[in-house]
């Protein structure tokens, strides 16, 4: 993440509004090699996380949908296990074969895990699951993404991801989390460079106890 420029520390806005001392932009992953490493990470986890009780991949536009479809090629190449994906476009086609879905046509009974980069405050999934449920009476398994920041989300106090689960009642997971990115950089020169400085670390130590969970 951090030798892909995807892992960046300073002062940014995300999605929630929120002032973030460090930002993950999964759109920087640019070449097939680093994609199709990343669909590999994300394949095992949905393995792990579904088993084979999965026939869709959604990905929401626009970062989603890279991951929801080489995480579906490396499904089919490493896991002998060949899934739809689609995604949305961010406005319905009026022309050609129209609608706002793009790939697997949904289906009454498809299981649907949606595949994301990072989740805040749960803004996103809330806007993707009416999406998908309105297309097909399908059974919207759960989500997965490649950071959990661990954050409190908009309507309790448990993690966004956490709160997500049970009002959605969706199985949850991801990659890696905010802690386990600072635990493992901390200390740690990549490429002779060192990652996080004490005032980075200063700064999510404030973050954390602002707006973190655990």
């Amino acid at each position: 993440m951090v030798r892909c420029d995807v892992l960046t520390f300073g002062d940014f806005v995300a999605k929630s509004g929120r002032r973030t001392p460090y930002f993950v932009n999964a759109g920087r992953y640019r070449t097939g090699a680093q994609v199709a490493e990343l669909g590999r990470f994300y394949a095992e986890l949905v393995v792990e996380t579904f088993g084979d009780d999965v026939d869709v991949l959604f990905g929401p536009a626009y970062k989603g949908i890279p991951l929801a479809v080489t995480t579906a090629i490396a499904l089919a190449e490493h896991h002998g296990r060949d899934v739809g994906f689609c995604f949305d476009r961010k406005e319905a086609k009026d022309h050609g074969e129209g609608g706002q879905l793009v790939g697997a046509q949904l289906r009454d009974g498809d299981r649907v895990v949606v595949v994301e980069d990072v989740t805040t405050a749960g803004t996103s999934i809330r806007t993707t699951l009416p999406l998908l449920r309105a297309a097909a009476d399908v059974e919207v398994l759960g989500l997965v993404v490649g950071v959990d920041r661990r954050e409190r989300g908009s309507r309790t106090d448990v993690t966004a991801l956490d709160e997500l689960a049970a009002e959605y009642g969706l199985q949850v997971a991801a990659l890696a989390t905010v802690d386990d990115l600072v635990e493992h950089l901390r200390d740690r020169e990549v490429d002779g460079r060192r990652v996080l400085g004490n005032d980075d670390l200063d700064r999510l130590a404030a973050y954390r106890a602002t707006y973190g969970v655990g």
